[in-house]
């Protein structure tokens, strides 16, 4: 799964990384990134690629609230194509989710030990995702813009840390994931199963991370040289 993420490239970075047209937003550094805060993702609406917030945690457009957001923060490679919750986003409303790495935890319950994940030159990365805006049946305005990774089984460099890693889509991907008219559910299906980053690294960080408002740059620093400062 992937449940805890960092992204803290700033604007004008992005806007050279990505393919962007428009960015109508403002771009902040964090850390932590956790479920139901607001995250960067690129969507492709009347022909432009617009990078826009998005709360992360899927509300369907059908739900009756925005709670159910808090079950959605992943969607799994392997049923999304069919699950209620996600099929329609699946075939007409994906999007890129701008990262720099995520969390994950590994060990006993109550004493698990924090890895950052990342691409081993570090630069940023986008993951699969799909969006969706809920109104209330036109009760809300603005409406609710939300959004939700998709994952996969782990691949080798994963495997040791956990079982489930998000989907990570190579740069040749991010055009017909983004186009709204491309709907081919198995041409979908593979460009999330052949067309992804695999070969991540890891390292083991200070368990602040733990804490979501814990939100520093030091929660991504290699433990070693923590524990060197206590």
């Amino acid at each position: 799964m992937c449940g805890r993420f960092v992204g803290y490239r700033g604007k004008e970075e992005l806007l050279d990384l990505f393919p962007i047209d428009q960015c109508e937003v403002a771009v902040s550094a964090s850390y932590n990134i956790a479920p139901s805060q607001k995250i960067l993702a690129i969507v492709r609406q009347d022909g432009q690629n617009h990078l826009r917030h998005f709360h992360w945690g899927l509300v369907p457009f059908w739900a009756k609230d925005t709670s159910i957001g808090a079950r959605m923060i992943n969607a799994r490679a392997e049923t999304v194509q069919s699950k209620p919750s996600f099929r329609t986003a699946f075939k007409k409303r994906r999007c890129l989710i701008i990262s720099d790495g995520f969390y994950e935890w590994q060990g006993e319950k109550g004493n698990k030990q924090p890895y950052f994940l990342t691409l081993a030159d570090e630069q940023p990365f986008v993951f699969a995702g799909l969006w969706e805006s809920w109104d209330d049946r036109g009760k809300q305005e603005p409406a609710y813009r939300s959004c939700t990774i998709i994952t996969t089984a782990a691949s080798e460099a994963m495997r040791p840390i956990h079982h489930r890693m998000p989907v990570i889509l190579k740069p040749e991907a991010y055009d017909p994931w983004l186009d709204p008219n491309f709907q081919d559910a198995e041409a979908l299906k593979q460009i999330i199963t052949d067309q992804i980053v695999t070969d991540l690294v890891n390292r083991p960080v200070s368990k602040q991370v733990n804490r979501v408002a814990n939100d520093a740059a030091t929660n991504i620093r290699p433990l070693e040289q923590m524990e060197l400062k206590l």
